[in-house]
């Protein structure tokens, strides 16, 4: 994805945006729910107010960490936590306004926090490797949202865009016991070391004209650059989709394998361009698939994301990740979460 909005993109706002296969999530989520573990901000004898893109820091190993906080109105039961990663070359506040998963957090009552990578342009370290910084600034950043805020331990998710969706496979690997379910969009991995300690449920999108991370493998790097330095150039129409083929259906399907699922999934057609791919999963695991037919790289029903089809093709309008992915999240939670600090 790219590093500047234009001025369209930015007046498109969240509003709108169409609606999504599976159950929506146009009620409250349940606060309290069965199976909560309150962390410790739980316990504070006044509530944390809410607030709305809050820009906050953290120091971690000497490097102050920023990311941007939503938080629904202030109550005293934990409130479920997503953390949602930005793309390569982009930031915190684009991510917001792409997904509008702090407008979502507001209604249906979970706190969302949208984490900023570091350098220029600006990105994440997606390596499993011990001593990863931007690890090191997760797990920090989940022990302040901790001790600050009334969060359900047993319901933490990650989700991201792009290099964003890197960084949700790697969190999904490294972090297994406090990530409850990962949804990862235009970008999932399977890292080559991927120390997970219970199968993580998943869901994935992946469009099959993507120009960037090409829907079979391979990266669109002149179209990366063009994108990175805001200069739109025609989009190289990609070959015909191989739907069983490698790079991300491989990707998704490898994940299915490590959590114990079958390797025949069912596919099913949701809409003219979309076909939801479903594994056969033990109980409590599910691994999906959105595969979005014609898409680009871009984040479903968001009309950001539509705004800028000059860099990163076809937005579709058919289905809503943002509330996908909540409804999806809302069906998992863990046992015995690991502490967050």
């Amino acid at each position: 994805m790219l590093r500047a909005l234009g001025a369209a993109a930015l007046c498109a706002g969240l509003a709108g945006c169409s609606g999504h296969h599976r159950v929506d999530s146009t009620s409250p989520a349940q606060t309290g729910a069965v199976g909560a573990v309150p962390s410790a901000g739980c316990k504070a004898a006044t509530p944390a107010p809410s607030v709305t893109g809050q820009r906050d820091a953290i120091a971690v190993a000497g490097t102050s960490r920023t990311y941007l906080l939503t938080t629904p109105p202030a109550h005293r039961q934990p409130d479920p936590l997503v953390v949602d990663f930005h793309g390569f070359g982009e930031g915190a506040p684009t991510e917001s306004l792409t997904t509008g998963f702090g407008t979502l957090g507001q209604r249906d009552g979970f706190v969302a926090v949208f984490p900023s990578g570091t350098g220029t342009p600006i990105a994440w370290d997606t390596s499993t490797k011990a001593g990863n910084p931007d690890l090191r600034f997760v797990a920090a950043l989940l022990g302040r949202l901790e001790a600050t805020q009334c969060i359900d331990e047993a319901r933490v998710y990650a989700t991201g865009l792009s290099q964003g969706a890197f960084m949700t496979s790697t969190v999904a690997c490294v972090m297994s016991r406090t990530f409850a379910a990962v949804a990862p969009v235009a970008g999932v991995q399977l890292p080559r070391h991927c120390p997970t300690e219970r199968p993580v449920p998943l869901l994935a999108f992946h469009g099959t004209a993507d120009p960037i991370l090409h829907f079979n493998g391979g990266i669109g790097r002149k179209v990366l650059a063009a994108d990175i330095h805001a200069h739109p150039r025609p989009l190289p129409k990609q070959p015909a989709p191989h739907l069983f083929g490698a790079g991300y259906p491989a990707n998704v399907r490898a994940w299915a394998v490590k959590d114990g699922c079958g390797t025949t999934p069912t596919d099913t057609r949701v809409s003219a361009h979309v076909i939801h791919r479903s594994y056969p999963c033990p109980p409590g695991v599910e691994v999906e698939f959105d595969i979005i037919v014609g898409g680009g790289h871009s984040w479903p029903g968001s009309p950001i994301s539509a705004a800028i089809s000059a860099f990163v093709g076809h937005t579709t309008m058919e289905i809503n990740a943002t509330n996908t992915i909540w409804a999806f999240f809302r069906g998992f939670h863990l046992a015995h979460p690991l502490a967050m600090h």
